[in-house]
């Protein structure tokens, strides 16, 4: 799977990652798909590999390693198990506002943690009532002497669950320039979690609800100034959510094509193997070319972040181009498999619910075109990817 995007370190990184998907995550595959809730330990000891850290500079103990490498890192873990790469993508996202938004005693505080696997972050910015309209959020923030009062409830976090510290997006005033963020550690009094709700699929890994009740913390707590929250929200978005999650469903999308070469090259039909029959064959075609050019897709628009270039175009076509043809050869690797495929002893079952998850978080599909169509009209405005340039690494 090497490409021209990458180089003998992105191999050695990716061996070491799949090495411990095959060995230490996979035999716990019937246990999650079996208890649909989150396994504390499984999280953890991914965490404490240091891939949390991928792209946290070595000065605060990280990898150093940047964005190619930490979509290599979540695509291993993803062509196992879905629901540890999304628990690793989720994570990186709380890393995001740290490094770019954080003040110098809460990179010091928290990178170095994050890094080892002692914390675990998270970032919440949806509010029930709004969803993906971030600026129709309610959830406040009240200024009271040095401390802010926080209200409201947020929902669809990643890694709620098993999150140590909470990246908040709440108002604090009226309009775009009325959202700030904050840091929540999952201790504080006045914070709790609503229990966990059974989904489709992503099985050991949580998005679930926070609550905040008059839950009092310092303003040392703040992340940026007064007013940033919604670059904080925006910017966490674009440049970790939808490459995250682009990883994501490679990883998925390489499973469906090796479980499907697997039953083509195993089961017969006719006296010969399954895949050297013309329309299997055909859809096996589609589905390889569907794999290559998603993998493209996400290298090249990771590899233009990694150099600082403008990239929030290439980043929202890699998303789309990866959720739709993963799910595309779902339906594909499914028509080979007919009936054998709807049975929970076949693996691809779970890759498919899997690979709906990925849909919504960071735009819908919907969302990517229209914005892809802003930048094709000359309309789109501004670039994230430039400004992450210029912020501190």
């Amino acid at each position: 799977m090497s490409t021209n995007f990458t180089e003998p370190r992105h191999d050695d990184l990716r061996a070491r990652v799949r090495a411990f998907a095959e060995t230490e995550v996979r035999p716990l595959l019937p246990e999650l798909e079996a208890t649909r809730t989150v396994n504390h330990d499984l999280s953890r000891r991914i965490a404490q590999q240091g891939w949390l850290g991928v792209t946290v500079d070595e000065e605060h103990g990280g990898m150093g390693a940047g964005h190619l490498a930490k979509t290599m890192i979540i695509e291993e873990l993803s062509r196992v198990c879905g629901a540890m790469g999304a628990m690793v993508q989720a994570s990186q996202l709380g890393v995001a506002k740290i490094i770019h938004f954080g003040d110098d005693a809460q990179r010091k505080t928290w990178l170095p943690k994050v890094a080892s696997g002692e914390v675990l972050p998270t970032i919440a910015v949806t509010d029930p009532a709004s969803g993906g309209h971030v600026l129709g959020m309610q959830g406040t923030a009240v200024r009271d002497g040095n401390d802010y009062v926080l209200n409201g409830r947020k929902v669809f976090v990643g890694n709620s669950h098993v999150g140590d510290l909470h990246g908040v997006v709440l108002r604090t005033g009226e309009g775009s320039r009325g959202l700030t963020a904050f840091l929540v550690e999952s201790d504080r009094p006045g914070f709790r979690l609503e229990p966990q709700q059974e989904a489709m699929g992503l099985h050991g890994f949580s998005f679930g609800e926070l609550v905040f009740d008059q839950c009092r913390i310092p303003e040392g707590n703040r992340l940026g100034e007064e007013g940033q929250g919604l670059a904080v929200a925006y910017s966490s978005s674009m440049l970790y959510g939808r490459p995250n999650l682009t990883a994501v469903s490679l990883g998925i999308h390489q499973a469906i094509v090796e479980e499907s070469v697997r039953l083509c090259r195993e089961r017969e039909r006719y006296g010969k193997p399954l895949g050297q029959l013309g329309p299997v064959g055909i859809k096996l075609g589609q589905m390889q070319s569907r794999l290559m050019t998603a993998r493209l897709t996400a290298y090249h628009a990771v590899s233009l972040l990694d150099q600082g270039l403008s990239c929030d175009a290439e980043l929202m076509n890699a998303k789309v181009v990866n959720v739709e043809s993963a799910l595309d050869s779902a339906r594909t690797a499914m028509e080979i498999h007919a009936a054998t495929g709807l049975f929970t002893n076949c693996p691809l079952e779970r890759y498919l619910r899997d690979g709906f998850h990925i849909f919504a978080p960071a735009g819908t599909s919907d969302v990517q075109w229209l914005r892809l169509g802003e930048v094709a009209l000359g309309t789109a405005k501004g670039s994230w990817s430039e400004q992450l340039a210029e912020w501190p690494l």
